[in-house]
């Protein structure tokens, strides 16, 4: 496609947040995070939908997504997956989207061929020594499969009611949700729900 610089942006902005969020960003969003207009924005998501690239559902609201048909630059690589920010391993803090990615390729220096990234991938890098029991350590990367729903004994990345995130087992017993801990210094958190967002499907770590 025909797309402008711009336009790459806006569609790579829209990508990202429903991979981290699962919703695309609002106009007035979409124009903070590019320092322009909210027509100027407005403008550009026409064009695109025209062109293809944008599909968006009358109905709905955030409801913004990137064609299938539609290839970004940043998406050329199979080992290349957004790196959409830190989960604390020990206590929760604030998740951020640093709008960056983790090359498997660089990272390793080698190219494994195999799969290719389902759009539905994302990488955390962890911060804390929480989950050492599951072989997760400070710094390490966890590769994160997105979904809303998980089973009793995966890790995941949990986002609790203050907007904290953190990375935990999960268990749902007895009404209420017990992240728990793969580390004896540290305590189970129990909530009385949780928005998982996604579930942990592998670790990456670099000795270098």
């Amino acid at each position: 496609m025909n797309l402008t610089p711009k336009q790459r942006k806006i569609l790579i902005l829209i990508r990202d947040s429903r991979l981290t969020r699962g919703y695309s960003p609002t106009m007035q969003e979409l124009a903070d995070e590019l320092n322009v207009s909210k027509v100027t924005v407005f403008e550009h998501v026409e064009a695109l939908i025209k062109k293809g690239a944008l599909i968006r559902d009358a109905n709905k609201a955030r409801s913004l997504t990137v064609s299938d048909a539609c290839h970004l630059p940043d998406e050329q690589r199979s080992t290349r997956l957004p790196l959409v920010g830190s989960i604390a391993a020990g206590v929760p803090i604030e998740a951020i989207e640093d709008r960056e990615y983790l090359d498997l390729d660089e990272l390793f220096d080698a190219n494994t061929g195999r799969g290719q990234s389902t759009g539905e991938t994302f990488v955390l890098r962890v911060n804390g020594d929480s989950m050492i029991g599951e072989q997760i350590c400070d710094s390490d990367y966890v590769i994160c499969r997105r979904t809303s729903t998980a089973r009793n004994g995966e890790t995941v990345v949990a986002l609790l009611a203050d907007g904290e995130a953190t990375l935990k087992k999960f268990y749902k017993e007895r009404g209420q949700v017990r992240l728990q801990p793969a580390n004896e210094a540290f305590e189970p958190i129990f909530v009385d729900q949780v928005e998982i967002q996604g579930v942990v499907i592998g670790v990456v770590r670099s000795y270098r």
